[in-house]
This record gives structure tokens, sequence and C-alpha cells, in this order.
């Protein structure tokens, strides 16, 4: 899988990259067949959930995304996981049937 990191409009430190790197991987449990993830964080005009994780996975045929807001990038990109992971099931149980 081809795992790209954008930080729109602030400087991500090498861990908050790594962190997203590594947890995007694990994605392949759910689904083998992904073939890019695409990860995109930015800040938020929101004072309750002022930043943003969006994820979007392609796989064979199709383009899912995950787009979360959440007090901080980790959790925000945890949240998208969680939301990317029920995509992939579903996306697996189609395709199985």
């Amino acid at each position: 899988m081809n795992t790209s990191f954008t930080a729109r409009h602030f400087e991500a430190s090498k861990r908050l990259h790594n962190y997203s790197v590594e947890a995007v991987q694990k994605l392949t449990k759910f689904y083998d067949g992904i073939l890019d993830c695409d990860i995109i964080m930015q800040p938020t005009q929101d004072h309750d959930e002022p930043q943003s994780a969006e994820l979007t996975v392609k796989v064979k045929g199709d383009l899912l995304q995950a787009n979360e807001k959440a007090a901080t990038y980790e959790q925000a990109l945890g949240k998208a996981i969680d939301n990317m992971t029920r995509q992939l099931r579903k996306y697996k149980d189609k395709r199985s049937k």
C-alpha cells in the first residue's frame, strides 16, 4: 500500500507523521486490496474540534473517504480510521457476495 501524508497550513512533527503512517498501515488487516492511502491533516475554524484528519483510500474500482474532526490530530485520525474500517468491512462484504 502506497501511503502519502500531507499537513495543510501547519508543520507536522516527525512523531505525528510516523504515528499517522503506522496507524493507517493497520487498515490492511481489514482489507488487503488497498492500493493507495492519502492522509490529509489540517486545522479547522471550529473551537471545540480544531483539528481535522481526512483519509482517502483507493481500492480496485472504488475510492473510499473518511473525514473527522477532534481536539487533537491523533484523535481525529483515530476517528477517521474507525470510520474507514467500517467502510472497508462493508466494501469487502459486498465484493465477497
